[in-house]
């Protein structure tokens, strides 16, 4: 046991009444105790005073395998851990040690960070933490001083009512909370890369400007770096690496915020998501409740570890100490158990009802779906929450996908989750990127007919199984993530330049569906390389420049006007660059650190961005919530979507896989919306093309968006305004014209009248 205990343990002053309460709680001048092992033979709740000092408190039970009490005489602010007396039987996942300080699986808040040493492993290790013996022998290093402890916490202020943005019209924008202002330079520095930095209202201001309706958060529940990084002098800056469920990450606070405690922190987070929420915009928490940071089985014991792995994690049956790994990081949450069920139930309700939270993004969500046996969308924990009556209300969104036998389970989740789509991404980049670059080559490529697909929301992939009735919405778009190239990147690499990660470029995505257009290295926002190995764009043409822009925006257009829910990586609308790096989790760096020092290309960008947010916004026909029929709705003279060739003819179902026909159209009535028909054209080819309009309503055009142009302002656009309709002065097309497409590009054209009930009786 600790030096630093001391007294001999006092008997807590009386059982807990509601024992399965797990957690500790503020009662009447006491704390209510609860805490899960089942196969502990003692449990100390110790209290840390200020010197150091532990005050230890034995607990009662264990009552189906809890141990609880009540303790007198503390409150919030009290720092706590716990330890756990038991069996040591490692091979039979049994890891209980006295001499570790154990943290709260359900502490509100958090003090201190971990000590990568071998005070916090529970068996003996060396100097490059493996184990000295196997089997592994017990160590008799105190932990203490080594972890961060539990603090009791409380929530005294209100946060602003959720804003409750409707699925059809939110626009996520992904992003880190340190990256996205560390660098921001209207950000006071003090507040630059902390959750008070992202409630600046300059910040909040560039995200209302921009058109973003929703932010999604990287992890920022409090987290510990693998050994392995720390080795190398890295850090797992994106957060995959989970301390607490329930406490958020104190290192993203201000300092000033960190010197008040735990207490301080969260009363940032929530001032933080209080004012994002009185501007109109929603919080999502990227949550990671697929596995720990403990690691596999020679991890260190910080919390769920030395209390309970068999509860918590997935063990092999007959050698319990072999872990079920379908994370690729070591372990896996149990979520067979009825017990990690709920603590997974409880985290979600704390973030949306104590924090304000609006939504969570499931990391590898296809582990919350299994059994033993594989995965189901019907699992118990898949239903808790789209039938709870408060979750249900947020937007759910799910990353479908494990590393398990079965783990790609895009379209197989039900309501109320959307779910990020692997294949709009795939799509998207083959057609604008790796097909282009192969047609460059004379090689073969595909037809419009996956492109598509997609354009029109992916029916495919969601209209089936326990989730059929979502519709397009199902879909969470997108072309980049935090995870891979981002959007400028995928126009200036063919391959991954990973080197800054430390593991010989071995890491990473090789399918990347890219073209560098030539030259590989030299960036699209022609700032200085910082790694040599990347280039410097010497050789970059000033035609190849225009290329790549023109690239983004095809890639940008093409997501911001299909069906579903789009997504947006930060900085992507100023061609973000992270020097050929497709894997940055480790780069807590300029490499993943957005930079505000915009040129005239990416000013250029953000126009465009802002315009087709503009569009999506103001016009209903760019995003419909249901999916299409490809028959007449009642009262209209046209199908509700239609496609045709070049030749304004309807593209025969033989022609989809053809090449000539990736010069296509697809027109959307605007009756089922209320508003102007939309028709998007598209030239997937090397060569500009003549383009005969469909007849469709014979309605005038105006040109709203060709991604030939550097801007809109080439369209004679004012981008920055915040038009409720169509400027007058926009370019007016016939629909008897014949237009001409550039090669590689697209165009949107929407009607010149609105297309309503009395509008089509005349047509």
């Amino acid at each position: 046991m600790s030096s630093q205990h001391q007294s001999a343990p006092q008997r807590a002053h009386a059982e807990h009444p509601e024992p399965r309460r797990i957690g500790v709680f503020v009662e009447n001048n006491s704390l209510v105790v609860s805490v899960i092992a089942r196969h502990a033979t003692h449990m100390l709740f110790c209290v840390i005073n200020e010197d150091g000092t532990e005050t230890q408190w034995a607990l009662y039970g264990p009552d189906c395998g809890i141990w609880h009490g009540r303790i007198d005489g503390y409150g919030a602010g009290t720092r706590y851990g716990f330890r756990a007396q038991g069996p040591w039987d490692p091979d039979a996942g049994l890891y209980y040690n006295p001499h570790k300080l154990l943290l709260d699986p359900r502490a509100r808040g958090l003090e201190g960070s971990v000590n990568l040493s071998p005070y916090i492993y529970p068996h003996r290790v060396d100097e490059d933490l493996y184990p000295v013996a196997l089997p592994m022998e017990m160590s008799t290093l105190d932990s203490a001083g080594h972890v961060p402890l539990s603090v009791v916490v409380d929530t005294h202020f209100d946060i602003a009512p959720k804003p409750r943005v409707p699925w059809g019209k939110t626009v996520i924008y992904e992003m880190h909370v340190k990256g996205f202002t560390k660098d921001m330079p209207s950000v006071p520095e003090q507040l630059r890369g902390t959750y008070a930095g992202l409630a600046h209202p300059s910040c909040v201001d560039y995200l209302k400007k921009l058109g973003i309706t929703t932010i999604e958060l990287l992890p920022i529940h409090a987290k510990c770096d693998e050994p392995f990084l720390a080795e190398r002098g890295l850090t797992n800056y994106w957060g995959y690496s989970t301390l607490s469920f329930f406490a958020p990450e104190p290192t993203y606070a201000t300092v000033e915020a960190q010197k008040r405690g735990a207490q301080g922190v969260i009363d940032e987070f929530r001032g933080m998501v209080s004012i994002l929420h009185q501007a109109g915009i929603e919080v999502i928490l990227d949550v990671v409740y697929n596995h720990t940071c403990e690691g596999g089985k020679t991890g260190p014991s910080l919390s769920w570890r030395g209390l309970d792995q068999g509860l918590y994690y997935r063990q092999t049956p007959h050698r319990p100490r072999e872990q079920v790994d379908t994370t690729g990081c070591g372990n896996t949450v149990n979520v067979d158990h009825p017990q990690t069920m709920a603590m997974i139930l409880d985290s979600l309700r704390h973030w949306s009802l104590n924090m304000g939270i609006d939504g969570f993004r499931f990391d590898l969500a296809t582990v919350l779906g299994r059994f033993n046996w594989g995965y189901t969308p019907l699992h118990p924990l898949l239903m808790a929450i789209a039938t709870d009556e408060r979750l249900s209300l947020d937007k759910m969104i799910a990353e479908p996908w494990d590393v398990g036998p079965g783990g790609w389970q895009t379209g197989n989740f039900p309501d109320p989750f959307s779910e990020w789509n692997d294949q709009f991404r795939g799509v998207v980049r083959s057609f604008w990127l790796s097909d282009v670059a192969n047609l460059s080559k004379g090689l073969p490529v595909s037809g419009p007919n996956d492109l598509a697909t997609r354009l029109s929301g992916s029916q495919d992939v969601f209209s089936h199984g326990t989730g059929y009735l979502r519709g397009p919405r199902a879909s969470i778009n997108f072309v980049t993530a935090h995870d891979g190239f981002t959007l400028a990147d995928l126009t200036a690499f063919d391959h991954k330049h990973n080197q800054a990660n430390l593991e010989e470029n071995r890491d990473g995505s090789d399918d990347n569906r890219s073209w560098n257009h030539g030259l590989e290295g030299g960036l699209a926002s022609d700032e200085e390389s910082l790694l040599s190995d990347v280039g410097d764009g010497t050789g970059l043409t000033d035609d190849l420049r225009p290329m790549r822009h023109r690239s983004q925006r095809n890639l940008l257009t093409t997501m911001l006007i299909s069906a579903g829910t789009p997504m947006i990586t930060a900085g992507d609308e100023f061609q973000r660059t992270q020097y050929g790096n497709n894997n940055a989790y480790c780069q807590d760096s300029p490499i993943s650190w957005v930079n505000w020092n915009h040129r005239p290309a990416q000013k250029n960008q953000i126009l465009t961005t802002r315009w087709l947010l503009n569009l999506r916004k103001n016009h209903p026909v760019l995003r419909p919530w249901t999916f299409a029929t490809g028959t007449v709705t009642s009262g209209d003279s046209i199908e509700d979507l239609s496609w045709y060739n070049a030749h304004g003819q309807p593209i025969l179902q033989d022609a989809w896989y053809q090449i000539e026909n990736r010069t296509f159209q697809m027109l959307r009535s605007g009756f089922p919306f209320d508003d102007r028909d939309a028709l998007v054209i598209i030239n997937g080819t090397l060569n500009d093309r003549d383009i005969t309009l469909p007849i469709g309503h014979d309605v005038d055009w105006r040109i709203v968006m060709d991604t030939s142009w550097e801007s809109p302002i080439d369209g004679g656009i004012d981008a920055e305004a915040d038009w409720d309709g169509l400027p007058l002065d926009l370019e007016l097309v016939s629909s008897r014209t014949t237009l001409n497409i550039e090669p590689l590009s697209m165009m949107v054209l929407l009607s010149d009248v609105v297309c309503s009930l009395d509008s089509t009786q005349e047509f």
